[in-house]
Parts: C-alpha cells; sequence; structure tokens
C-alpha cells in the first residue's frame, strides 16, 4: 500500500525593500609592497647579467649547471624560485661561487630598496602618490 501525504506550500511574507547600498568595490589583489623586492627576481636579474657578460646563451650555461634551458629562462625571468642546490650549480657555471652571487644579490636587493624608498619619499612628499603609484615602484 502506497503512503500518500499532502503536500502544502508555505506562506511567504512579500519581500521588503531593502535600501539601496552603494556597490563596494572588488577588492584587489595584494599588490606587492615597493620596499621588499622579490628575491627570486632580483636574483635572476643578476643571474642573466652574469651569463649575459659572459657573452654566452641559455642552452651553455644550463648545460654545464646541468638544468634545461627552458628551466634556466624561467629562473632568469623571476618566475621559479630554484634550490640552494641548483643557485650554487648555477654559480660554479658562472665561474663564481655561491657566497659572492648571494652578496651580489644583497647588493642589488639593498639597491632597490634604496631607489623605491626615496621615489616613493618623494611621490608623497609632493602630495603626488596615487593608487598605482606603488605598483609602478616594483616594478
Amino acid at each position: 500500500m502506497a503512503e500518500h501525504a499532502n503536500v502544502y506550500p508555505l506562506r511567504r511574507e512579500p519581500k521588503r525593500e531593502q535600501p539601496q547600498r552603494e556597490p563596494q568595490p572588488e577588492p584587489r589583489p595584494r599588490e606587492r609592497q615597493a620596499q621588499e623586492p622579490l628575491w627570486r627576481e632580483v636574483l635572476g636579474r643578476r643571474l642573466r647579467v652574469l651569463r649575459q657578460e659572459q657573452q654566452e646563451t641559455l642552452s651553455e650555461t644550463a648545460g654545464r649547471a646541468g638544468i634545461s634551458p627552458q628551466y634556466l629562462s624561467e629562473i632568469e625571468r623571476g618566475r621559479k624560485e630554484p634550490s640552494s642546490e641548483m643557485i650554487a650549480a648555477l654559480a660554479g657555471a658562472l665561474g663564481t661561487t655561491l657566497i659572492d652571487l648571494t652578496e651580489q644579490v644583497a647588493i642589488d636587493l639593498r639597491r632597490q630598496l634604496s631607489r623605491a624608498s626615496r621615489t616613493l619619499a618623494n611621490h608623497t612628499r609632493a602630495g603626488r602618490t596615487r593608487p598605482g603609484d606603488i605598483l609602478a615602484l616594483a616594478a
């Protein structure tokens, strides 16, 4: 024997008009602070400078370091963060030591930080800071 149930819709109260809210702006993705560039990007630029000073191709340097040219390219562009062993291999392939490479990257980081701080201070003092200024300084 089948059971049977009566189903009745629930009564709903009429919708109340809610006050119109001003639309909220979309939250922006977190902008990188100009004061602190990414280490992997500065390392990549330094590796590229060293390689180009020696007038070497990606393939030549990558071959000596034991990595693919594509991976070296991604490291140089700051897309990949290599392990310490990989950085040491790249330093050796470029005829430098890990400590010398690290010191050069640290100097580059300090220089970028100093430059970004001065530029930011100049914009702030002049009252010309705009929303895109921080992002422009990070580039």
